[in-house]
């Protein structure tokens, strides 16, 4: 991901931002003081406490330069707050083969499938943006099967 162009909306930005806050802050000292106290049990070479929290702290000193990537790269988009168009930002309800599904379409660095949020560079994403209310849309999943959709609601 070295050259990605991250999309994020201003919701998603702002959770970056809190969780950067609290791993810089919160999360950063609490890592300290394990490292602190599994050092005081003496010998580090054979001391899982200690590796258990180094490994930690590295863990979450990838995250945190993760985030700040993320952010210093990131274009933020404003949801048009009246579109008849499927956008970045907007929560889209489709019928696919009877079914109801609702979708938040956001950038991909942002992107959480459980919670309904799909990325504007997944096949449905992609499919959906651009799109207006009773339209048919079809993506080509990843097994190769299309998947069909229809747009009964768009929302931002």
């Amino acid at each position: 991901m070295a050259d990605a162009n991250y999309v994020l909306t201003q919701e998603g930005k702002a959770k970056l931002e809190e969780e950067l806050h609290y791993l810089e802050t919160e999360k950063r000292a609490e890592v300290g003081e394990r490292i602190k106290i599994a050092r005081e049990f003496g010998d580090i070479s054979e001391n899982s406490e200690y590796d258990d929290a180094k490994n930690e702290q590295g863990m979450m000193e990838a995250r945190i330069a993760e985030i700040s990537r993320i952010l210093s790269e990131a274009t933020v988009v404003n949801t048009p707050k009246r579109s008849s168009r499927v956008n970045i930002g907007s929560t889209v309800t489709v019928s696919m083969g009877g079914k109801e599904r609702v979708f938040t379409i956001v950038g991909g660095a942002e992107s959480d499938s459980a919670a309904g949020k799909i990325s504007n560079e997944s096949p449905v994403g992609a499919a959906l943006l651009g799109a207006k209310k009773g339209d048919t849309v079809t993506a080509t999943g990843p097994t190769g099967r299309d998947i069909v959709m229809t747009v009964e609601k768009i929302e931002h």
